[in-house]
């Protein structure tokens, strides 16, 4: 098979693309063959090093992903060859083939588009997982999402929507803005204009994957207000003053999604829950940016230099 690889970490440039041996299927896997690969700042961070990645030499990075089941293992009951599945925790996936344990494939619904599963698998989970799991929000609530643009942030702010929530946000050029707005945020800001100091203290609830923003996400907040924060991908978050926090009485909340997909039936709910957002028009995606497989450093310099509107996608 072909596929994205890298035998040192480093920037985009260690990556590189070629024929490497066909996975071995395991007795409870499906092959998948890979029709489009999602990819994410966690990718980024793994390929320089600094996040977990499954050991293999060499390496390859990517665990989401969507395609055809082409072969199953003896003991597979739940899927079927032939059947559309998407992943969203599966190592290796940058590439043409990907073994993929069968209670951690989810199958595709045939009256939803590939590229439009594609694009919210793990970034439509994960917000599903921060606004009912984390968020909470009441109907008539005012959020606050940092990176409203980005992939989480995008189908975020729609679900809050939908769900009768008050939305806010900020971006970096007036084309993002554009886009939040027209999913249904009441208002965006631009990070190089001010607006800041307008609008302490005011809200509710503050989603913050972005990292360095979190102690203007705590200025943002009402008092007994909760911080959602979920994500570095501005940069590492600064020390918090937790007796400040106290006095105020505001809450900072995290957690894994990954301690949420506990099982199959755990993964098949959750996906259902952000399918009816899907098929009821609540959620518009973003025309993703598709890059051949091959050429994977160009996606991952995309990426990095924050300039795309909504998911990058890979394609073998």
């Amino acid at each position: 098979m072909k596929a994205l690889y890298f035998d040192r970490f480093g920037g985009p440039e260690v990556l590189q693309y070629g024929i490497l041996a066909d996975p071995k299927l395991h007795d409870n896997e499906v092959l998948v063959k890979m029709t489009y690969i999602g990819l994410n700042f966690a990718d980024i961070y793994r390929r320089k090093g600094t996040y977990h990645i499954e050991k293999r030499s060499p390496y390859i990075d990517g665990y989401e992903g969507l395609g055809m089941i082409i072969a199953v293992g003896k003991n597979v009951t739940k899927h079927r060859l032939g059947e559309k599945v998407f992943f969203v925790d599966v190592p290796f996936a940058n590439a043409e083939l990907v073994a993929v344990p069968e209670d951690h494939a989810i199958t595709v619904p045939n009256d939803l588009d590939d590229k439009i599963i594609a694009c919210v698998g793990l970034q439509g989970l994960t917000a599903d997982f921060l606004a009912h799991d984390l968020g909470k929000n009441r109907p008539n609530q005012t959020v606050f999402i940092h990176g409203i643009s980005g992939g989480v942030g995008q189908i975020l702010s729609q679900i809050l929507t939908a769900d009768g929530v008050n939305v806010y946000g900020v971006t970096s050029t007036k084309a993002k803005q554009k886009v939040a707005l027209q999913q249904g945020a009441k208002e965006v800001f631009l990070r190089n204009e001010p607006w800041l100091q307008n609008w302490l203290e005011h809200f509710d609830t503050v989603y913050d994957g972005v990292g360095i923003t979190l102690e203007q996400s705590i200025e943002l907040l009402k008092h007994r207000g909760d911080l959602i924060f979920y994500g570095m991908a501005g940069g590492n978050p600064p020390r918090v003053d937790l007796v400040t926090l106290l006095s105020q009485s505001k809450s900072i909340l995290t957690g894994d999604l990954w301690d949420y997909l506990t099982d199959y039936w755990e993964r098949i709910a959750r996906s259902r829950r952000l399918f009816k957002y899907l098929l009821n028009g609540s959620i518009q995606i973003s025309e993703p940016t598709v890059f051949p497989l091959k050429d994977g450093v160009l996606a991952h310099k995309l990426l990095e230099s924050g300039n795309n509107v909504g998911k990058i996608l890979l394609k073998p």
